[in-house]
This record gives structure tokens, C-alpha cells and sequence, in this order.
């Protein structure tokens, strides 16, 4: 009697179940490089790009990174305290460029555009007057037809809070030798004080934020060696000071 033959298993199964621990040590390693990213200051457009090249390798599998949560990392009080400085500071100087904006409004309206200029500078908002549309040559006096435009610019430094205000008086090189003014120095001075002097008189000014100094020909702005310069150089300067320095510290009146 023939033996019957055994028949061959061709469909022999391939064993597959290493692929279990592989996947799971690949989601252990996903996961630790989730908590180590997550723990690294986080640049927006880096996480968008890796959130993409991940959801190409998972083809199109739910995008863990699609909508992601920066973490706030917490500022330190010396952080937090330069922010708030440096936003007082910028806050302070947008307020002095509106302040420009008012006074040169002023300066159009009247048609004072050849005899005021106004400057942003490090120290303040500087408003420059020419000597010849508030002062006779060689006078300290505030000529009186003139009077309403200086009463005008004491109602534009009315502020609140207040800011520190300087008057400084300025000449050119010619010697002055009067029986009221011995020298340039004194000349200039005494028109920074005579124009204070009628700021000042507006109700609604603290005097004690105000003050007043000359410079005589010692800081000219242009040379002395053409009329057209020396007339630049007689001037009365308005220096309307920022309430907050740069180092964010308070720039308070003078004691």
C-alpha cells in the first residue's frame, strides 16, 4: 500500500513580532524629543518647519505640532524691570514728538516757519526762536508787539505732570559793551530770564519745574564770520525735557 505523501506548507507565516518593540521604541524616542524640544526657548518658524517634516514622515497622521503652545519662559525681575523702563522711555518720547507736532501746528498757523524751529534731540524737544522777532539788537527786553507769542508757547508747555523746562539765551561773537550789559554772557542771560519771566506769569506753569541760563557766544550753532550765520547764533532756546531717561530713571525737578 503506497504511503501517502505529507504535503508541503508553502504559505510558511514570516515572523513579524520584533515590530512591536521597534514601533514602541520609536514613539519612546518621539516622545523624548517632544520633552526635549519642549524645554529649549522655542523659535516659531523652526517648530513650524519641524511640525512639517514630521507630518510627512507620519504621512499624513494628525499634526501633534500643527497648533503649537510656545512656552512662556518666565522673565526675571531684572527682565521684567528693564521691559518696563524701556517701555516708559518709548511711551515718554512718543509723548515729546506729539508735543513737536502741537508747537510746529502752532508755528504754521502764525507763519512763524523763519523764526522757530523745533528739533528732537538726547536731551528733549528743543524749540529755537531767532533773536530778532523777540529782542532789539543788543537788548534784553522782550519787545512788546511780540509779548502775545510768548504768552502763546507758555499755554503750549502747560503739561501734566509737569516737564522740566530750560530758557537758554545765545549771541553772536561781537562784543557788547553798554552800560546795561558789560559782556555777551550777561546779555544772553538776561533775555533767557526776561522771556521766562513772562512764562512764568501764565497761572497754570510751575515755576519750579522752569529755569533759565545763558551761554553769551559760546555755543554757536553756525559761524560768527557772515551776518547770515551770526544771525542764527542769536537765538533763545526752549528745551522741553523728557520725564524719563533712557536708563528708564526719573527725570524730576531740580531740588
Amino acid at each position: 500500500m503506497a504511503k501517502k505523501r505529507k504535503k508541503k506548507h508553502h504559505d510558511d507565516h514570516i515572523d513579524e513580532s520584533w515590530l512591536i518593540p521597534y514601533a514602541d521604541i520609536l514613539t519612546l524616542l518621539l516622545a523624548l524629543f517632544i520633552v526635549l524640544f519642549s524645554m529649549s526657548t522655542v523659535d516659531q518658524k523652526k517648530l513650524e518647519q519641524m511640525s512639517q517634516v514630521f507630518n510627512q514622515i507620519f504621512d499624513g497622521g494628525t499634526a501633534f505640532m500643527e497648533h503649537p503652545s510656545p512656552i512662556d519662559v518666565p522673565k526675571t525681575p531684572n527682565q521684567t524691570n528693564e521691559t518696563e523702563q524701556s517701555s516708559a522711555y518709548i511711551e515718554d518720547q512718543q509723548a515729546l514728538s506729539e508735543i513737536q507736532d502741537s508747537v510746529e501746528e502752532y508755528i504754521a498757523v502764525n507763519a512763524l516757519e523763519k523764526q522757530f524751529a523745533t528739533k528732537l534731540t538726547d536731551e528733549g524737544l528743543l524749540v529755537t526762536i531767532r533773536e530778532n522777532i523777540l529782542f532789539d539788537m543788543g537788548q534784553a527786553e522782550v519787545k512788546t508787539e511780540y509779548r502775545q507769542i510768548a504768552e502763546d508757547i507758555a499755554e503750549l508747555l502747560v503739561f501734566d505732570p509737569p516737564r522740566n523746562v530750560v530758557i537758554t539765551g545765545h549771541t553772536d561773537n561781537i562784543p557788547i559793551s553798554s552800560s546795561e550789559f558789560s559782556s555777551n554772557w550777561e546779555l544772553s542771560v538776561m533775555r533767557s530770564v526776561n522771556f521766562l519771566k513772562i512764562l512764568v506769569e501764565n497761572n497754570t506753569i510751575d515755576p519750579l519745574y522752569f529755569s533759565a541760563k545763558g551761554y553769551g557766544e559760546f555755543k554757536p550753532v553756525a559761524s560768527n564770520d557772515t551776518a547770515a550765520g551770526r544771525a542764527q547764533n542769536r537765538r533763545v532756546e526752549v528745551l522741553i525735557q523728557p520725564r524719563v531717561l533712557e536708563d528708564g530713571t526719573l527725570n524730576e525737578a531740580p531740588q
